[in-house]
């Protein structure tokens, strides 16, 4: 598409059919542009670069190579997904990057957000070029871009874009979902077989967890904000609310308060569980929540959930706020 500007007249994909002509299409492009070539993929697990995966592997087979870093700022049991469906169920070629101690040891004792974002970012470039650099033949790179990443940006969004490679690494790009938007690319992931959990994962941030452990990370505080995320989640789920509320997550500021536990003074942390519906995140209302949920999410968290004594619901709109904390 010269441009890459998406055409007036291209089919809204909405429907299984539109879906499936679309795979073919891309997979035939995409056998074209590769050739017998090989193909490298930073595969985060999030949707786009999921559906990516998954119509390259229908495309090229072993010719790709994806490479999940796990960082540590991931959800509960996201990484382990990745490797279940793309590795053991896809059969796909995945180089699994055990990075945890690696980032956490970079971001101790640093609180400034942007300077979180920055280091995140930066080392997720080296980690990808070290993996890069082991493997041979490697011309082209797949990226998640979709459309709107080239209306807001002129280009490719950095979370998409593995930018800051060397000069000797620069390959040629596969982009096979770059004029669709984000609810097409999840027909597609549905039509593709790819788990719900995966094509309807909420919008999660590039730094993932680290903007949602508010201040300087400490491993302690971070798994609280995991294991209280997941039990958010899990109880939205089991109260039909997985859908129907745009986005939901926890975060655990850098403070604590005073609680009693087994009888004793504590000084623990709180969690605070944040609840938002939008369309284009640009703005955002606060759902009024049944207490009883409410209720059954903060005594599972104050039981499951070590160093914690308080649980908060933030009820504030964007504008004045924004949806994350950082």
């Amino acid at each position: 598409m010269e441009n890459n500007v998406r055409p007036e007249n291209m089919a809204r994909i909405t429907t299984a059919e539109l879906a499936n002509a679309f795979i073919d299409e891309q997979i035939k492009l995409m056998r074209e542009q590769v050739g017998d070539k090989k193909v490298l993929l930073a595969l985060s697990g999030g949707v786009d670069s999921s559906v990516v995966a998954a119509l390259l592997i229908k495309a090229v087979g072993k010719q790709l190579t994806c490479v999940h870093v796990n960082h540590g700022l991931l959800r509960k049991g996201e990484p382990e997904q990745v490797v279940e469906v793309f590795r053991n169920q896809m059969n796909a070629n995945l180089v699994y990057v055990d990075a945890v101690d690696r980032f956490l040891d970079k971001l101790a004792g640093v609180s400034d957000p942007e300077t979180k974002r920055k280091i995140i970012g930066a080392e997720f470039i080296r980690v990808f070029e070290e993996e890069a650099r082991k493997l041979e033949g490697i011309e082209f790179l797949a990226q998640g871009t979709i459309y709107p990443d080239i209306l807001e940006s002129d280009g490719v969004k950095a979370h998409h874009n593995v930018g800051g490679l060397p000069e000797d690494l620069q390959f040629e790009l596969v982009e096979p979902v770059k004029l669709l938007y984000k609810d097409e690319v999840r027909v597609v992931g549905k039509a593709l077989g790819l788990p719900d959990s995966m094509v309807y994962r909420q919008p999660f941030p590039g730094p993932g967890l680290g903007v949602r452990c508010t201040g300087a990370i400490t491993r302690d505080r971070l798994e609280a904000v995991r294991e209280s995320d997941a039990i958010l989640r899990e109880e939205f789920a089991a109260a039909g609310l997985q859908g129907q509320v745009w986005q939901y997550f926890t975060s655990v500021p850098d403070f604590r308060a005073t609680g009693i536990r087994d009888g004793k003074r504590a000084y623990d942390w709180p969690v605070i569980i944040r609840a938002v519906n939008s369309v284009d995140a640009t703005s955002a209302t606060v759902p009024e929540l049944d207490w009883a949920l409410l209720k059954k999410i903060t005594d599972r968290i104050l039981a499951e959930v070590p160093g914690v004594c308080r649980v908060l619901y933030e009820l504030s709109p964007k504008p004045i706020s924004t949806i994350e904390w950082e």
